[in-house]
């Protein structure tokens, strides 16, 4: 059994016990590997968003949440590798990272032979140049939205000059080239829009800000029309 096919394997038979724990060495007996290989390929599937935790004790071992993992799913090859190559475009983007881990999941949850193709496709499809903004935007950015906490940047305008700012961070606007992150300016007093790739620096502070509502007229935007992101 190849690696790709024993990490869904993995998933499988957690699920399948689930919430009853697994042992190292049950796993190990059971894949025909080291104790250690079974320890590896674990922390690589929790790496790439995969619920599974230990349990301590003497009849511990590795559980999987059922709750918040996918059921196999069918997935084409072609459909999996559609979305590898969707995810180029968005490299540079505040979503690269999630969108990454979500694509994990879905092959992690798929049948193993339509994995396996999937992988054996995805080898066969060569991207020339880059794409997506050269500039790649920082974790703490990314995750702005997500942990609704003041943000202390160090930003540089187009002239060159760097301030230090708390901001609060309400929304995201991209461009082909660029992304800006929109947030209420507390030295400025104002909501204020800042390109992700001039923010030199920043760090998350303690505080939670008191809610504020990103309306659709706050975003006068003389590039051309904006569009919401849906889900629909």
């Amino acid at each position: 059994m190849n690696r790709t096919d024993r990490l869904y394997a993995l998933v499988e038979e957690l699920r399948a016990v689930a919430p009853r724990p697994r042992s190292a060495r049950w796993l190990a007996g059971r894949f025909e590997v080291s104790a250690r290989t079974v320890e590896r390929d674990i922390g690589a599937l929790q790496q790439s968003g995969v619920p599974i935790y230990a349990e301590p004790g003497r009849t511990g071992g590795y559980c999987l949440d059922k709750a918040r993992t996918l059921p196999p799913v069918n997935l084409t090859p072609g459909e999996a590798v559609a979305m590898a190559v969707a995810l180029r475009r968005m490299e540079g983007t505040p979503f690269r990272a999630a969108a990454g881990s979500a694509l994990r999941k879905l092959v992690a949850a798929m049948q193993a032979d339509d994995a396996a193709a999937s992988h054996d496709l995805a080898g066969r499809v060569h991207l020339v140049g880059d794409a997506g903004p050269a500039a790649p935007i920082p974790r703490l950015v990314s995750d702005a939205l997500a942990t609704r906490r003041v943000l202390r940047i160090r930003y540089g305008d187009s002239e060159g000059a760097a301030t230090t700012r708390e901001v609060e961070p309400l929304g995201y606007v991209g461009k082909e080239v660029h992304w800006y992150l929109v947030a209420w300016c507390r030295m400025r007093d104002a909501l204020r829009v800042f390109r992700t790739d001039r923010i030199t620096s920043v760090s998350v502070t303690a505080e939670v800000p008191a809610p504020r509502v990103l309306r659709r007229e706050d975003l006068d935007i003389p590039y051309g029309p904006v569009h919401q992101v849906t889900l629909g």
